[in-house]
């Protein structure tokens, strides 16, 4: 089963938890100090937001599968269409250790696909992201638009 991911910062935390239980019907399922997620079965939605300085607004759009199948699917679609991609093995971003591909559409809003394999205490775990001003993990641009199909490394 495949569920779209969406994540959103947001300016103030508090009031933007109070605004989506009350249009979700539903409580988060995770509640971090600058994070909130809810994984909702109708619309099959993983809605996250957070509040890390990134201005308010859509930050980037998924696919989270359940299986390494799923996600090799989705990889092998992105290599046939050659696009370029950036893969992150057991990496940690919003508080989930996960295996992704990155990719960016034509208007450079960054897609995300991934698996979650786990939970995690920290927020992400990439020395290199400011994370006080990084409301997610997604890479820059720059990153995905430089890495070719054809990279072996992650």
């Amino acid at each position: 089963m495949k569920r779209m991911h969406m994540h959103v910062s947001v300016d103030n935390l508090d009031k933007s938890i109070s605004f989506y239980n009350s249009l979700f019907g539903e409580v988060p399922t995770v509640v971090k100090p600058d994070y909130a997620k809810w994984m909702l079965n109708d619309p099959l939605v993983n809605f996250a937001i957070s509040m890390r300085g990134s201005k308010a607004g859509l930050d980037h759009i998924g696919i989270q599968v359940e299986t390494d199948e799923e996600l090799s699917e989705i990889k092998h679609r992105i290599e046939a269409a050659e696009m370029s991609m950036l893969t992150e093995e057991g990496t940690t971003c919003c508080y989930s250790k996960s295996d992704k591909h990155w990719v960016q559409d034509p208007s450079g809003l960054a897609w995300e696909t991934y698996r979650t394999l786990d939970s995690s205490p920290t927020f992400n775990d990439r020395p290199e992201l400011d994370v006080s001003a990084a409301a997610c993990c997604a890479p820059v641009a720059e990153k995905i638009q430089f890495i070719s199909k054809k990279a072996t490394c992650c």
